[in-house]
C-alpha cells in the first residue's frame, strides 16, 4: 500500500501531466521548431508566446535542442506557472528520451510509434505524444499510454483520414502534423482532431536571421486565431 506522502506526490505529478493535456486541448496548436541554429531560442520562443502560442516543441534534428529547452525553462517563467508548456520532438530512442527528460522538457513527441519511449515517458510521469500512421499504430500507441497520438505525416492523408479513423475509435485524441496550414486547419478540427502540429509556418528564416521578432509574433497570432474555438 502506498504511504500518504507517496500518494500525494503521485497525485501531484498526475495533475501536472493532466494540466498540460488540458493546455493542448484548450489551445489546439503545437508550434514545432525545427531549426539549424538555436542561438536565439529564448527570444524566438518569447515572440511565439507573445503571439498567443502556448505549446512549443523543439526537435532533436538539432542536437542542441535539449540545451535550448533548458535555457527557455530557466529564463521564461510562463513555463513554470501552467500558462504554457515546452517539449522536445523527433524523439525515437531511449537515449534521446533520456536527453529530453534531462533538459526539463514538459512533454515529448515522437515521429514514429516507439513503444519503449512511450513506456519511459509514462514511468517518468511526462506527457507523451506518440507518432503513428496506420490505424493499427494509432490504436497501439493509445493503448500503450500515449496521452495524445500524433498522426504523421498527415500531408498525404488529409482531414478525411482523421474522420475515418475516429469513426470506429472516437475515444482517440489525434493531432495531425505535417502539411497543416491556415487553409486546411479548420478542416482537421471539423474532422475531429483535438490539436494540430505546425512547423514551417512559424519559421521565417529571414526574420529569425534578422531577429525580426514582430514578424514571428504576427505569424503566431494568425495561427492562434485560426485554431481558436468559435
Amino acid at each position: 500500500m502506498l504511504n500518504e506522502n507517496t500518494s500525494r506526490k503521485l497525485d501531484f505529478v498526475s495533475r501536472k501531466v493532466n494540466e498540460i493535456v488540458d493546455l493542448v486541448l484548450q489551445h489546439r496548436l503545437v508550434a514545432i521548431l525545427r531549426l539549424p541554429d538555436l542561438t536565439d531560442a529564448v527570444p524566438l520562443v518569447q515572440s511565439l508566446l507573445d503571439g498567443g502560442v502556448r505549446l512549443i516543441e523543439f526537435t532533436l534534428t538539432n542536437p542542441e535542442a535539449g540545451k535550448a529547452v533548458a535555457r527557455c525553462r530557466s529564463e521564461i517563467k510562463q513555463f513554470d506557472h501552467g500558462e504554457a508548456a515546452i517539449g522536445i520532438g523527433s524523439v525515437r530512442t531511449i537515449d534521446e528520451a533520456r536527453l529530453a527528460l534531462d533538459s526539463g522538457c514538459q512533454f515529448i513527441v515522437t515521429p514514429i510509434y516507439a513503444p519503449a519511449v512511450i513506456k519511459m515517458c509514462k514511468n517518468a510521469n511526462t506527457l507523451i505524444c506518440s507518432g503513428a500512421f496506420t490505424p493499427t499504430e494509432i490504436y497501439n500507441a493509445h493503448s500503450d499510454g500515449s496521452d495524445i497520438v500524433k498522426v504523421f505525416p498527415a500531408r498525404g492523408l488529409g482531414p478525411n483520414y482523421i474522420k475515418d479513423v475516429l469513426a470506429p475509435m472516437p475515444f482517440l485524441k489525434l493531432m495531425p502534423t505535417g502539411g497543416v496550414d491556415l487553409n486546411n486547419v479548420q478542416s482537421y478540427f471539423e474532422a475531429g482532431a483535438v490539436a494540430v502540429g505546425v512547423g514551417g509556418q512559424f519559421v521565417d528564416a529571414t526574420a529569425i536571421k534578422n531577429r525580426d521578432w514582430p514578424v514571428i509574433t504576427k505569424a503566431a497570432q494568425q495561427f492562434v486565431q485560426a485554431t481558436s474555438r468559435p
